[in-house]
């Protein structure tokens, strides 16, 4: 397979029909390849300048960016427009100059003659199986724009979901963070002047305020160390988080036994189930081929094990029911509800029905969480900081006592 020109930003400048000037930029191989897109889309160019990629720092391709692009790409095909030239407009549109780049690429690709969901095909990072299958069934069948109209649909909900559970976490993990900064300023610099105050009463301390104290050395002591061992053991978590299946495997398990948050989790995960089967049977792809892709959407290893499982039992003829009820990892309801569809012949839309429930569900527990979890984090930072307050003040309480 040959593999592709490198491309290049060029800023160009041109007027349109009316001749208004336009300014905007674009990546392509060379300066013709620029001229000759401008050109199609009935501009005239009057400048082009390739930028300096010297100091440029690289953009990083969201999610967020590719469900975008799948919006855009929907919307104008479904106006009429050209698979080529909905690609030259929608990357010259776009401000992130990798996905500029990403979607010029493919553009070559297509107009070598190559089908779109070939060309998805060859960016795995950012098409995966899921999305490169839902296009080429529209390929096939002659339905694109509504293929690409349900991937938007989906990635806009998968990506409303993530965000809600980030939001569900960020806030506490925050707050605790600057918890943990305040009792280490106080540990450092505050209480080391509270000790030499003390030094001058004479007396015991209390076992409180001397326990203080005894931290507070301890920190001021070792806190090279403390940090150096911090980073190390963040570094090593990270790592093998990286590349032991064996440890997300863990975390996945121990997260959906968490209180509260785990069955957040669980609901998130049967949404994005629920969502991707809908899609993908829409679409017309067999289940057993859908169950592969609906596996790695889940976002959770302990039910990416269980859809495979069931796979595999559906493989051999096993009822989708009866393979989901085996693992146990799906309440009743969405059981019952397979079993309808499975009946009826309308799998995608009662599946996408009971998306929709757990969607709607993760967003009110998501909401729940956040109501709980404020005054828990309040009593927290109330208990560190107060408590370092308290201590420092029982000595002179003490000795206003004596006196």
């Amino acid at each position: 397979m040959a593999q592709a020109a490198k491309q290049y930003p060029f800023s160009w400048q041109g007027k349109d029909p009316r001749g208004t000037v336009l300014k905007g930029t674009v990546v392509a191989v060379n300066e013709a390849a620029v001229r000759a897109s401008l050109r199609r889309q009935g501009l005239v160019p009057t400048q082009i300048r390739r930028q300096s990629t010297l100091f440029q720092k690289r953009a990083k391709i969201t999610t967020e960016d590719i469900a975008i692009f799948s919006r855009q790409l929907a919307t104008m095909l479904q106006a009429g427009i050209p698979l080529v030239q909905a690609f030259d407009i929608v990357a010259n549109g776009h401000e992130n100059p990798s996905m500029q780049k990403l979607l010029s690429a493919i553009k070559v690709d297509l107009e070598s003659g190559t089908t779109l969901a070939e060309a998805l095909a060859k960016h795995p990072l950012y098409f995966d199986k899921l999305f490169v299958n839902l296009v080429n069934s529209g390929e096939q069948s002659g339905a694109l724009e509504n293929l690409l109209d349900k991937i938007a649909t989906y990635k806009e909900k998968t990506e409303a979901i993530k965000k809600k559970i980030k939001k569900a976490l960020t806030y506490p993990i925050a707050v605790l963070a600057v918890a943990v900064i305040v009792t280490a300023v106080l540990l450092v610099f505050v209480i080391p002047q509270f000790e030499s105050i003390f030094q001058g009463f004479g007396a015991d301390l209390p076992a409180f305020t001397q326990f203080v104290v005894g931290i507070s050395r301890f920190v001021r002591g070792n806190g090279v160390l403390i940090i150096l061992g911090v980073v190390g053991i963040a570094t090593v978590f990270m790592y093998f988080k990286r590349r032991s299946k064996r440890m997300n495997e863990f975390l996945d398990r121990a997260l959906l036994k968490t209180p509260v948050l785990g069955e957040i989790i669980r609901k998130a995960a049967i949404a994005r189930f629920t969502r991707t089967l809908s899609t993908m049977f829409a679409a017309g792809v067999p289940l057993v081929e859908a169950l592969e892709s609906v596996a790695g959407a889940t976002g959770n290893i302990v039910y990416e094990k269980a859809t495979m499982e069931i796979r595999t039992e559906v493989a051999t003829g096993q009822r989708l029911q009866r393979a989901m009820e085996a693992t146990e990892l799906f309440p009743n309801m969405v059981i019952q509800m397979v079993a309808v569809g499975e009946e009826s012949g309308s799998l995608d839309e009662m599946c996408a029905k009971v998306a929709d429930f757990y969607e709607r569900d993760v967003d009110d527990a998501v909401d729940n969480l956040s109501a709980l979890l404020e005054p828990m984090i309040m009593a927290i930072l109330g208990i560190l900081v107060g408590g370092l307050v308290i201590a420092m003040y029982l000595p002179i309480f003490k000795l206003g006592a004596v006196v």
